[in-house]
């Protein structure tokens, strides 16, 4: 993203931040004129310690000059995560990961990373890029989700799967949260490579295909590894409860391992291996 649409973006990432704060949980009288939900611009300048006037236009996306040390001050007056205090850096200070990548063509997945798939049987798993795009999938996620296989490579966009098939509305009790774990990952991207002037196309065209896109986006989170519990009601098999494990592949393409593991105490592996022995 050019400068303006990098600014554009910190500034409706401090407004979500600031909304969810409740005055009374940080020690301020809550009042009885506050038109919009959460902190004021004060508040949030007063427990960061800085000018009100310089908050301001900190968070009106002006090009001001910013220091970690009071970044990290604003980050604690917001009670950002960890995850969320490196999106906040990435997208103030201009820290990129230093890795500029065109990804004309999806990434390979190593003979080794391969044999992994293959061997978590009874736990569907999809491997993504740093686009949220699917590049491996096991069996068992192809039982659970969909055949993988019949999308064309260049549809296999995760984001994009959620709110265009109708089998990921259908599967998820509730499609919302289910969604919103993949946007946090999405959006830890962003922030991590705002040179790809990608991200900002995709979020357009999502915006303008999907009513409901904007709605989610605005109000996601920052995770680079959210761990879940997704209830599932899958047309065969009735309901499956799975823990999500996000894992980052290291190696020189920023990979993504993505395993759903039948909740313990459950009867969800035990339908998986039905699933698995109908094929």
């Amino acid at each position: 993203m050019n400068k303006e649409e990098r600014l554009g973006a910190l500034s409706a990432f401090l407004k979500s931040q600031r909304a969810k704060l409740l005055p009374q949980n940080m020690g301020l009288p809550a009042g009885t004129r506050r038109r919009t939900p959460g902190l004021r611009r004060e508040e949030v300048a007063q427990l960061a310690g800085v000018s009100t006037t310089w908050y301001t236009w900190l968070e009106q996306g002006r090009d001001i000059k910013v220091s970690a040390s009071v970044l990290e001050n604003i980050a604690s007056a917001l009670q950002l995560t960890v995850d969320e205090r490196k999106y906040l850096t990435s997208l103030a200070l201009e820290a990129s990961s230093g890795i500029h990548l065109l990804q004309e063509e999806l990434p390979q997945i190593s003979p080794s990373l391969q044999k992994i798939l293959q061997e978590l049987k009874n736990c569907p798993t999809i491997i993504s890029d740093r686009r949220c795009t699917i590049v491996g999938w096991n069996e068992a996620a192809t039982r659970v989700f969909l055949d993988f296989e019949k999308i064309p490579p260049e549809q296999r966009n995760m984001i994009s799967l959620l709110f265009a098939r109708k089998e990921f509305r259908r599967l998820a009790v509730n499609w919302e949260d289910f969604v919103s774990g993949f946007l946090a990952i999405f959006r830890a991207y962003y922030g991590q490579y705002f040179e790809d002037e990608w991200y900002n196309g995709f979020l357009a065209e999502m915006k303008l295909t999907y009513p409901e896109f904007n709605r989610l986006w605005e109000q996601s989170k920052v995770s680079s590894a959210p761990e879940v519990l997704i209830e599932f009601r899958h047309a065969k098999a009735g309901k499956m409860l799975f823990d999500l494990t996000s894992l980052q592949v290291h190696g020189s393409t920023d990979l993504r391992c993505s395993i759903y593991t039948p909740a313990q105490e459950s009867s969800t592996e035990m339908k998986l291996m039905q699933l698995m022995d109908r094929s």
